[in-house]
């Protein structure tokens, strides 16, 4: 199955449709004749740019952004825990929450060129999808602090000798997708699903749920702080600047 995040005119940014339409296609995974699911975006300038703040700047008390972190969050969680292998083909820049998707799936292909960070810190917030608990898994701890605390955009072969980035590719993200995965799909899928518990039973044994719960909550708290609030008005006036 193939996700693709079709708002190539806010670089793809997540909204709560697209938050709906992932958490259906996660639904659907269940379907007997699926094997994997790869999320991708549409067009070539971006993967996703995180959280669209033209829609979440509405939220303004940490009791409002927690709705939103936590639904998004748990979808994230949903697709971290899915018993079937997942790929995120990053056709294009990878910004904050577009990060945390990413981070989610299992693996993660770059176009060679494009850029990639957890920016959230510029922000004055932190992930708030889980993002830092998941890469708490998934990296080593050194290389997931620098990630997370310098807060900067780097480059598609940076991150892959981080070991954010599994694999990198030219032309088409979905050839390099089917490419990549295409001999684990040659196997029966009770032997995928049976290998993928392995590490979803370790993330439950870490409590990573809960985990993330705190994390989400520790970033409503940032949402509502004077600092983060005057970075969005800052970044929508710049954006009606440019389209004026």
């Amino acid at each position: 199955m193939i996700f693709t995040i079709t708002r190539s005119e806010k670089r793809n940014a997540i909204n709560y449709e697209v938050m709906e339409g992932l958490a259906e296609a996660i639904k659907r995974t269940a379907e007997p004749d699926i094997k994997a699911l790869m999320i991708t975006g549409t067009g070539d300038h971006a993967f996703c740019s995180g959280g669209d703040l033209s829609v979440f700047h509405a939220l303004h008390t940490k009791e409002e952004a927690h709705f939103m972190l936590s639904k998004m969050a748990h979808i994230l969680y949903e697709l971290l825990t899915l018993p079937i292998p997942t790929i995120a083909l990053l056709n294009g820049i990878a910004i904050g929450g577009g990060c945390e998707i990413a981070a989610a799936c299992d693996f993660r292909l770059a176009r060679k060129g494009i850029k990639a960070g957890f920016v959230q810190g510029k922000q004055a917030i932190t992930t708030g999808w889980g993002g830092g608990s998941i890469l708490a898994e998934k990296m080593s701890a050194p290389s997931a602090m620098k990630l997370l605390m310098e807060a900067e955009l780097q480059t598609a072969e940076q991150l892959k000798e981080a070991g954010f980035i599994d694999s990198l590719y030219d032309g088409s993200p979905l050839q390099a997708g089917e490419g990549f995965i295409g001999k684990m799909l040659g196997n029966d899928l009770s032997v995928l699903q049976s290998y993928k518990r392995v590490w979803i039973r370790k993330w439950e044994e870490a409590k990573l749920r809960e985990r993330i719960e705190e994390e989400v909550r520790h970033c409503a708290i940032l949402w509502e702080s004077d600092t983060h609030i005057q970075y969005v008005k800052k970044f929508l006036s710049k954006k009606t600047v440019n389209k004026d």
